[in-house]
């Protein structure tokens, strides 16, 4: 399987809009890979596009992706489904203001999260019914388990109390991996389905030291509810014995650049932190 990795940056963007700290500047001056954008992933085997954050179509634009047929959502947060306009651009016939039939994206979805999703409205309603019924997308909810042409999708619900996040496990020919981008908190590591990946996507979890101002997370602040810190996500990945993990969705406020990262994966083994347009084929090595 081949993944490329769209977007590799998390809520805030690098460089942050106004933003003049030594990340952000360093990332306006060199762009990719120093500049990050919102989190997305296309797997280019069925051509899946993995969330649609509000930089999806410069993510598209500036990649050598030709078609998506499919797309998925790992969960409803704002950072994940802004960009979801992306999928009316790429269909639309603007003589007749309906999808050219050809192009409508598959939008494939577990059950639950497909239910919540049409509960987001627009000025026509709810957004994917609108886009039903001009033939931008069509529906096709699933539970567990679905197939997508030869790869095999399993869906696992992290429960976040008021709503619901995925984690996705894509399989084929005898390779896995696992797509776990954020509020990944509590890991379903005992379900067979995430054990022995070739490739375990992940956000790293919360940096704890060099944050801007000398910043320091108490303990009972939001984001320990949603996220480990990056030693607890380095303990998880070898507990579930990932042959491989790429970091996603690395967020601005952890306040390191890609220099910094690099540096840091000099201690990891067979651990690296991704970047905008990069692209991984998955073996059974997992290389």
């Amino acid at each position: 399987m081949d993944f490329s990795i769209l977007g590799s940056g998390g809520c805030a963007v690098i460089p942050k809009p106004l933003c003049r700290c030594r990340i952000c500047t360093e990332a306006r001056q060199k762009g990719v890979p120093f500049e990050r954008g919102g989190p997305a992933a296309f797997v280019h085997d069925e051509n899946i596009l993995i969330d649609t954050p509000a930089e999806i179509s410069r993510q598209l634009n500036r990649s050598d992706i030709r078609d998506i047929t499919h797309l998925m959502l790992t969960h409803l947060d704002p950072d994940h489904i802004e960009g979801f306009r992306v999928v009316e651009q790429m269909t639309i016939d603007f003589r007749t203001w309906q999808a050219f039939p050809e192009k409508t994206v598959r939008l494939v979805l577990p059950r639950q999260l497909l239910e919540s999703f049409r509960k987001v409205s627009t000025a026509y309603g709810s957004l994917v019914s609108f886009y039903e019924k001009s033939g931008f997308l069509c529906c096709e909810p699933f539970d567990r388990k679905t197939m997508i042409g030869d790869v095999q999708v399993t869906a696992l619900p992290v429960d976040r109390g008021d709503q619901v996040a995925y984690i996705y496990v894509f399989e084929k020919n005898g390779c896995k991996a696992v797509y776990a981008p954020c509020d990944i908190k509590p890991f379903p590591e005992q379900d067979p389905a995430v054990q022995n990946p070739d490739v375990l996507f992940i956000q790293p979890g919360l940096f704890e030291t060099g944050l801007r101002h000398g910043y320091v997370y108490p303990d009972d602040h939001i984001s320990r509810t949603t996220l480990y810190t990056f030693e607890q996500t380095v303990a998880l990945s070898r507990r579930i014995q990932a042959k491989q993990v790429v970091f996603i969705h690395l967020e601005e406020y952890w306040h390191r650049s890609f220099t910094d990262y690099r540096a840091l994966e000099a201690n990891l083994d067979n651990m690296v932190f991704a970047w905008d347009g990069m692209t991984l084929t998955i073996n059974k090595r997992g290389k």
